[in-house]
């Protein structure tokens, strides 16, 4: 984003500079982090780091396969690291990089916003289940 552009003209730009989307940054990253899983685990990371079995039991509905991807993913991009300790057996712990505690101020704004609104957006689906 460019300093002195209003979001509408930064996203404008981005659409320009990106026709091929596959290329788009704003895209690119979105994909990964605006998913519930990766909410739920940056979430949960931000208060300290986690085992694995840990952070399963800490998200609660999250399968063994899906929180093993979206954890590759996520460190993937820079935003968690993970850390092997030589035990028998061997144990894995998981925390936000530097990178991914960057994240976290947006990311608190965001579930800010929605603690806030969901009155209203449950009471919208409500209308809306009954026109539908």
């Amino acid at each position: 984003m460019q300093p002195g552009l209003s979001f509408e003209e930064n996203m404008l730009e981005a659409r320009q500079a990106y026709p091929d989307v596959s290329q788009c940054p704003v895209r690119g990253v979105l994909d990964q982090i605006a998913n519930k899983w990766s909410v739920l685990i940056i979430s949960a990371l931000a208060e300290r780091p986690y085992r694995f079995g840990e952070l399963r039991r800490e998200i609660g509905d999250i399968s063994q396969r899906m929180l093993t991807q979206t954890l590759r993913d996520l460190q993937a991009d820079g935003l968690v690291e993970r850390e092997v300790f030589p035990t028998t057996p061997p144990s894995v712990e998981y925390r936000l990089s530097p990178l991914g505690h960057s994240l976290l101020v947006p990311l608190r704004s965001l579930v800010q916003w929605s603690f806030d609104n969901f009155p209203a957006i449950r009471e919208a689906r409500q209308q809306f289940a009954d026109v539908a």
